[in-house]
């Protein structure tokens, strides 16, 4: 074990981010991943992370400098550090349950190999307990160490943005909480001198991974508000963005942005760790149905102004869940094409951040933007506002499809001019 040599367990987006830093503020890293392939990648100086910015440029320095290496052994890299950060991650299946099959392997792995003296630290989001119940006593059955006195246990979640991951990792505090004071102190201490950003010390490792959920969980239930405010702002025929402007001004409204659906690694999947243990029906659930419905709502107002979409061929601008991002994690696409194809249409994405190819590989019908290729489209559906639709010359879909804004983002005066069909989540009318 090396004093200052961190193991970094799962090099994901944030994993690899979180050890290149590292790695620039001085400490040896030792990451692990499952993938070979990323393994390889990093063990050359390159990122597999393509469109995160900064992030390439902090690997190949941290290679250059021989402070940064792969492995895809957990038990490896977990015997040769002194701290272990672990950013495995824990998802959700089709029942909604939480499924811990990659985290529960690491952590068996991190018990074989783990020192006495050693901080472990997790980051990934976890229902409120898991650091403590879970995998405490998992690395303890397989180490015969005793967490808070052989070992030292916290908990740390992850706080950040694709596209601003190293910005963010200075931007905002990090919450740490421990099993046992020294538990606390150890990655405080940590955190501090490898990331060099505030620290924000809470009661327990039960209170850190509560805080986190909760994020997402009040995210969640603002962004149902804002939908059904849209909702009931179609009915009004009133401009939802124009509404929620003004009611923003007010210092105490914070009105979120109505949309086609919630998509991502987080906000459509963290509420479940308070729902599958135990929080009661209410506004919880329902701002997750609520937000899971809005591709149909979407489709159904298409219905409503253009006709059945029986056989129409529809366009869907943007596959990734959000703007910017080559992500497609619970992306509202995959729901609009569900329905689409549930009411026989026949569906074409385009995505900047996509080739033809990749496409293809989830079984998407890819449509570039040519002069021929659009001449076949009835309907569009902006899905995710990338910044190169910012630019988009409508003019150019000869058959004047009937436009649908998912977003609330386009202004349909444009529209107008160009004699097509308008509408927008909340009421955006020509």
């Amino acid at each position: 074990m090396n004093k200052n040599t961190v193991a970094v367990i799962g090099l994901g987006k944030i994993g690899l981010t979180l050890a290149a830093v590292y790695a620039s503020n001085g400490y040896k890293v030792v990451g692990a991943d499952v993938n070979q392939n990323v393994v390889d990648t990093v063990n050359r100086g390159e990122s597999h992370i393509q469109n995160e910015p900064g992030l390439q440029e902090l690997v190949h320095e941290a290679y250059v400098n021989k402070q940064l290496r792969a492995t895809s052994s957990t038990r490896e890299a977990v015997q040769e550090a002194s701290t272990v950060v672990v950013i495995v991650p824990v998802l959700i299946d089709d029942d909604h349950d939480v499924d811990y099959q990659y985290i529960d392997a690491a952590t068996r792995e991190i018990g074989l190999g783990i020192q006495k003296g050693t901080t472990v630290i997790y980051e990934t989001t976890l229902p409120t307990g898991d650091t403590r119940k879970r995998f405490g006593r998992m690395i303890e059955q397989a180490s015969s160490l005793q967490a808070g006195a052989d070992f030292y246990l916290a908990y740390s979640p992850e706080r950040v943005y694709s596209n601003t991951i190293i910005r963010d990792l200075k931007k905002y505090p990090k919450i740490v909480g421990g099993i046992n004071e020294a538990s606390l102190i150890n990655a405080s201490t940590f955190y501090k001198l490898a990331l060099r950003c505030d620290v924000l010390p809470v009661e327990n490792a039960d209170t850190a991974e509560f805080a986190k959920v909760a994020e997402c969980v009040y995210r969640d239930v603002n962004i149902a508000l804002a939908n059904e405010l849209a909702i009931y702002a179609d009915q009004m025929n009133v401009n939802m963005r124009d509404a929620a402007a003004a009611s923003n001004t007010q210092p105490y409204s914070h009105i979120h942005a109505p949309g086609v659906g919630v998509g991502g690694h987080c906000i459509p999947i963290y509420p479940y760790f308070f729902i599958s243990r135990g929080l009661d029906e209410g506004i919880v659930q329902h701002s997750r149905k609520k937000n899971d419905q809005m591709a149909d709502y979407a489709l159904e107002r298409i219905e409503s102004q253009s006709g059945k979409l029986q056989g129409k061929n529809v366009l869907i601008l943007g596959l990734s869940y959000r703007e910017n991002v080559k992500e497609t994690e619970k992306s509202s696409a995959w729901k609009l094409l569900e329905g689409l194809k549930g009411r026989g249409a026949a569906s074409f994405v385009h995505d900047p951040h996509f080739s033809d190819e990749e496409m293809r590989t989830f079984n998407v019908e890819p449509l570039e933007l040519t002069n021929e290729e659009m001449k076949m489209v009835d309907i569009i559906i902006l899905q995710a506002y990338h910044d190169e639709y910012r630019s988009l010359d409508f003019s150019q879909f000869v058959k004047k499809p009937f436009v649908f804004d998912g977003r609330n983002v386009l202004d349909p005066s444009q529209f107008a001019e160009l004699g097509m069909g308008f509408d927008a989540i909340g009421g955006a009318k020509q």
